[in-house]
């Protein structure tokens, strides 16, 4: 069957087009969301139940549709959690929102567009001298599309080293995807455990432990031992800037940066008046920047632009202090067995020495990988076949400023987008959700208007 918009992925991005899409096709346009997910529309981030795991971003700043920007917190509101616009809701209620405003609009029968969803994998993709892009499904269907939007999240980065020396037995005490929370019933409250990775996830699956009754060591370890800042409790306003006038070099933009945190009286009112530039900023900073900024300046952005909520940082502030949660700075090399228990060895950053962490548990909580085409055979399929190309850093695949793919050996005049983490190469800043909403809006825009010589 052909349609008008096929749109591939069942994340939060594949809503979020959906949505958007809905609201401006006409009522004769038909779209098909292509996604395997059981959790259709909230991905692994907003799935989890439990209510520790809050979003990093103000409510007020979390509503699907960016021109409806109160819509989340009324949403809060006519559920029996009222909230204003700078607190942080829990990721388990924001992962119903998106649903329920997916249904919302689907109920709206007169004048809208047909949405088919359908439960597949979408294994392999082919032009069509029907001017459409096919896609070959895991069930054996196919599908057409005369625009295309990839919306194809990131999985859950692998370990950094094979358990190779780990019997089979103690295997099943490494967590290779910390989301699946089973794994938390079998923790023993005095079991030591080790995590790999101090971000975000880090932070989620501290506190987790902690709510399932663990009250044992936590030893984390990272590269360089660094952990997510906490958000003010009372949000300072973002100072204006002018990103035209910044440096266009990672060690000048450093310089600014640090001499106008120095001039106010909150350092996070210079990271949120940045926010809205980063995109720009990001494009103006050639590619040799570019993989500077990746190689040396990403770990302390992370820890400054991706903060915590206040509560939370508090609670596990407290865990740090009083030494429930010590913090390893080094290389994971090694990863074996020993008297029944798991030993990671790891070379102490900044030296050579090799040291050791025992525990009853290690946890992968690296994040997610960075985006690209090597965690998706559909994404392979297309790279051969030249109906994308890959992003020179790794950083998902090449788009223009408008989202849609740069693929100069494609022939079909069909449309293909990304949106997400896919297009981090051009935008950086596009894995949050203020950031994608707008972006999922502009590609729906783009693909409902007009193009020039063209019957549609």
């Amino acid at each position: 069957m052909t349609y008008d918009v096929i749109v591939v992925g069942s994340g939060f991005s594949a809503i979020a087009v959906t949505c958007n899409l809905v609201e401006l096709l006409p009522a004769s346009a038909k779209i098909a969301v292509v996604g395997d997910d059981a959790g259709f529309g909230r991905g692994t981030a907003y799935r989890t139940e439990l209510y520790l795991h809050r979003l990093n971003v103000p409510a007020g700043r979390m509503s699907l549709l960016p021109h409806h920007p109160d819509d989340f917190v009324d949403w809060l509101k006519a559920h029996g959690r009222p909230m204003q616009a700078g607190d942080f809701a829990s990721r388990s209620d924001y992962g119903l929102y998106v649903r329920d405003t997916l249904a919302r609009l689907l109920r709206k029968r007169d004048g809208r567009c047909r949405v088919d969803f359908i439960k597949a994998k979408a294994a392999g993709c082919v032009e069509r001298y029907t001017s459409t892009l096919a896609f070959h499904l895991g069930n054996g269907d196919e599908v057409a599309g005369k625009n295309v939007v990839l919306c194809l999240g990131v999985g859950n980065a692998d370990l950094p080293v094979e358990p190779t020396g780990v019997p089979s037995l103690l295997r099943s005490r490494i967590v290779e995807n910390p989301w699946r929370l089973s794994w938390l019933r079998r923790v023993a409250p005095s079991d030591a455990v080790c995590i790999l990775g101090s971000g975000l996830t880090m932070i989620d699956q501290v506190l987790a432990l902690r709510a399932h009754g663990h009250r044992g060591r936590i030893d984390v370890l990272s590269r360089r031992g660094l952990a997510p800042l906490g958000h003010a409790r009372t949000l300072p306003a973002p100072l204006p800037i002018d990103v035209h006038t910044l440096p266009a070099t990672i060690s000048g933009l450093l310089k600014i940066l640090r001499e106008k945190s120095r001039s106010v009286a909150d350092w996070r009112s210079v990271m949120d008046g940045l926010r809205p530039a980063t995109q720009a900023l990001w494009q103006r900073l050639s590619h040799d920047e570019r993989a500077r900024f990746l190689r040396h300046a990403l770990p302390w952005w992370n820890i400054h632009r991706h903060r915590v909520a206040p509560d939370v940082f508090a609670g596990f502030e407290k865990l740090v202090l009083d030494g429930t949660v010590r913090f390893h700075a080094g290389f994971l090399k090694s990863l074996e067995a020993e008297d029944d228990r798991l030993v990671a060895g790891y070379r102490v950053r900044a030296k050579r020495e090799i040291a050791e962490i025992r525990a009853d548990w290690l946890v992968n909580c690296t994040g997610m990988e960075r985006a690209g085409i090597s965690h998706s055979p559909l994404l392979q399929e297309m790279s051969r076949f030249q109906l994308i190309v890959p992003d020179p850093l790794g950083l998902g695949i090449q788009v223009d400023a408008a989202s849609e793919v740069t693929a100069p050996s494609r022939i079909s005049p069909a449309r293909l987008f990304a949106v997400g983490a896919l297009t981090a190469g051009q935008f950086w800043e596009i894995t949050a959700v203020p950031d994608i909403r707008v972006q999922a809006k502009a590609v729906a825009e783009e693909i409902v208007r007009p193009r020039p010589n063209s019957d549609a």
